[in-house]
């Protein structure tokens, strides 16, 4: 299942304000869960992943993903903070452009696919630099969208 199909857009925020990563890793977890029985699950699975090291990619961007057996479905939820906040992250430059993933524990295939498009994604300097300069959720998602649609008509 492509990354947007998992992207609903009340999962897609901009100017989140995060002190730290431990601030933003709580605030994407409450994004991801359907409910509150969810969130302690899906904190946990993100904050575990983060202590095996740092999702923080370089270049500003992050992607905390993580597994539990708490949820049916994958989800995403994608974020551009206010402010940039470290991440640890290999280069040593703070995030600002976040896309978190929570996965079926079983979902071993497509969690590994999501990664990987979001890989692609946040190569793309020029898209990268649409994502930060767009003035809302809306136009955020939108140029997500034609990303994808593009890519799709590439292949």
């Amino acid at each position: 299942m492509p990354l947007l199909d998992l992207l609903p857009a009340e999962r897609v925020h901009v100017g989140v304000r995060a002190g730290d990563k431990p601030q933003l890793i709580r605030h994407l977890a409450g994004m991801l869960a359907v409910d509150d029985g969810e969130l302690p699950a899906i904190l946990e699975s993100l904050l575990a992943r983060e202590q095996l090291g740092s999702t923080g990619l370089g270049s500003g961007v992050a992607i905390p993903h993580g597994r539990t057996p708490h949820i049916d479905g994958a989800r995403a939820a994608f974020v551009h903070l206010a402010e940039p906040v470290d991440f640890g992250a290999a280069d040593g430059l703070p995030v600002d452009l976040v896309a978190a993933l929570a996965v079926p524990a079983h979902f071993t295939n497509q969690h590994l696919q999501l990664l990987a498009e979001l890989a692609q994604i946040f190569s793309d300097a020029r898209l990268t630099g649409q994502l930060r300069s767009a003035p809302d959720a809306a136009t955020l998602r939108l140029k997500l969208a034609e990303w994808t649609r593009a890519a799709r008509e590439s292949r």
